[in-house]
Order: structure tokens, then sequence, then C-alpha cells
């Protein structure tokens, strides 16, 4: 895909990371796509869904598997705006996503590069490519801005 088809599914991920905010979640938004069309989108829910694995990526791959009911995502490339969590990559390997592309690194539970590198890891039977760092200053941005919000409350 192109940088800019890259940019606007991102900015799709940011909208939806601004409605999580909006509803007290830490503003995480997720969009999958296949073939150029959003098969499921998400934000983080964990709060609201009373769910610690409503997580926003989590969230878009059951929204895609109830649309396409099948839970084998092939294909699929996964568009986060924070780099995601073990769960989320288990999750990920499991439902065969074929590609992730995150916004901002995250250097406490990152497990893609900044603090773990489970994708490297050659024991898993899927093998899902990655690229981070799209939209990076706005997708940090608006985590920066809400914790910051927090701390002074």
């Amino acid at each position: 895909m192109s940088d800019k088809q890259h940019s606007d599914y991102m900015s799709r991920a940011l909208a939806l990371a601004a409605r999580a905010e909006e509803q007290g979640e830490v503003p995480v938004g997720a969009v999958l796509v296949r073939d150029g069309e959003v098969i499921g989108e998400g934000w983080n829910r964990p709060i609201s869904g009373c769910d610690p694995s409503a997580h926003a990526e989590i969230v878009a791959m059951r929204d895609a598997s109830a649309k396409l009911q099948n839970y084998r995502l092939s294909g699929a490339t996964m568009y986060v705006t924070i780099e995601p969590c073990t769960m989320c990559i288990g999750a990920m390997i499991h439902a065969r996503v074929a590609h992730i592309v995150f916004g901002a690194r995250e250097p406490r539970a990152g497990a893609v590069c900044s603090h773990l590198q489970l994708l490297d890891n050659d024991h898993y039977n899927h093998k899902i490519s990655w690229q981070g760092e799209v939209l990076e200053n706005e997708c940090s941005g608006i985590i920066s801005r809400f914790f910051r919000g927090k701390r002074k409350k």
C-alpha cells in the first residue's frame, strides 16, 4: 500500500481513538483492512465494556470476524494508533492477520519492537510483517494529551 493509503487508514483509526477518549477510555483506535476494504474497526472499551480484553485491536477483529463469519482474517492489515500489546499480538497471530501498521511506539507494553519483539520469534506458526511510526506525532499526541489531562485531575 502507498504511504497515502497508510495515512488515510491511520487517520480513520485516530478518529476512533477520539471516540474512545470521549467515553473516558485510553484513546486507541484500530481499523482492519483487506483488499482495500475496511472489514472491521474498534476503539478501546475495557472500562465501558467491563472487559479487560476489549482493546481496540480485539474489538476490530471481533467486528471483522462477525461481518465475515470467519475467525480467520488472512490477508488483512491492522492499523492501530499505538504499538500492540502481548495480548493483541497473540490474537492477531491466531487470526492470521498479515500485516500490522501502528502509529506510536509503546515503551511500556509494546510487543512489536519497543519492549518485546514477539513477531521476531520463530516458534509461531504464522508470521506477521509490520511497519511503525505512521502518523506517529498525531498518534503519540492524543495519548500524551489524554494522560497529561489525567495527571492534572
